[in-house]
């Protein structure tokens, strides 16, 4: 699959920057992840560290993928171009028009991390995102 230099995939998680965020996050994970509110988070990282089979596939993949929590996302888009979205989501990025490829509610249905990049690979199949 070639690269388009105009399109991305944009990750947006439902936490903030920040270490004291982070460190809040992690300890929310792991006391009480029932009610921990990011699924993408869960799907790609574990407490502190990424996932290995997310890491594997965003290091093998031949595609551009940027990854933002929700403050950084609308400091950077969201004052810019005025979208409003529900986190987490992935959106694909063509040409700087946003659109939604994964939502909140099929993330929050994955289960594991197989399930995330399975549902990448089939949904780029299905609207050819990625076509020059």
């Amino acid at each position: 699959m070639d690269k388009h230099e105009d399109t991305r995939l944009i990750f947006i998680y439902n936490a903030n920057s920040g270490l004291r965020n982070s460190l809040l996050d992690g300890a929310h994970k792991a006391l009480s992840p029932s009610t921990y509110q990011c699924n993408l988070c869960d799907l790609t990282f574990g407490v502190i560290n990424e996932k290995k089979a997310w890491k594997r596939f965003r290091e093998e993949e031949d595609r551009s993928m940027e990854f933002l929590h929700k403050d950084e996302f609308n400091k950077q888009y969201a004052s810019k171009f005025g979208y409003k979205f529900e986190f987490p989501v992935v959106l694909s990025a063509v040409n700087e028009e946003l659109q939604l490829f994964i939502s909140t509610k099929e993330l929050n249905e994955l289960e594991n991390t197989e399930e995330l990049i399975d549902l990448i690979a089939k949904r780029e199949k299905e609207i050819k995102v990625w076509d020059k």
